[in-house]
């Protein structure tokens, strides 16, 4: 089974970038190559069942079990030592990434409360787009009714577009809902 989202990028977004750019081959079309989904908990460090929560309801948002993430440096002020873990991630590639996009467009984004659209300044000058959510209960896959503590995310698009216009022409095209 093809994930929707994939189908509508081959058939709908190729010949519109293809047409705004000019492009001559079909492999010159900027595509999603991966997204990364992290949750930075630096209360961590006093209490370890948080990382745990966290990872369950990464899992359960992604599909994926996460990676744990360790601090690279001791940091004195922040009560942090080199090894303690701070953090998990989850990398998505192929059919789950394109089925967590469209969840995260069509479904997820909406929920936010006085949602306006996601900030365009967020590229990081190769086409790359960073999205930072606040509350992890936008999400239909966490029950709210469980959840011991509100925690954000980081949500980071991979594509192969050269420039940030070509990616945040893909993102728009493919349903990023972009604040005008």
């Amino acid at each position: 089974m093809v994930p929707r989202m994939l189908e509508r990028y081959r058939e709908e977004v190729v010949p519109k970038l293809t047409e705004e750019f000019g492009y001559k081959n079909v492999h010159q079309v900027p595509t999603l190559t991966k997204i990364v989904v992290n949750v930075g908990l630096g209360e961590a460090t006093q209490n370890g069942k948080l990382l745990e929560v966290a990872a369950d309801e990464l899992t359960s948002v992604t599909g994926q079990k996460p990676v744990i993430r360790r601090a690279r440096k001791s940091i004195a002020n922040f009560k942090l030592r080199a090894g303690q873990e701070i953090g998990c991630m989850v990398t998505l590639r192929g059919g789950r990434m394109w089925e967590f996009f469209d969840r995260l467009v069509s479904v997820s984004l909406p929920r936010v409360r006085d949602f306006k659209g996601v900030s365009p300044k967020a590229f990081d000058g190769r086409g790359n787009f960073s999205l930072g959510v606040r509350e992890q209960i936008i999400f239909l896959e966490i029950d709210y009714d469980k959840v011991e503590r509100i925690t954000g995310m980081n949500i980071t698009m991979v594509t192969t577009a050269k420039t940030d216009s070509e990616g945040k022409s893909l993102l728009a095209h493919l349903g990023v809902p972009f604040r005008q």
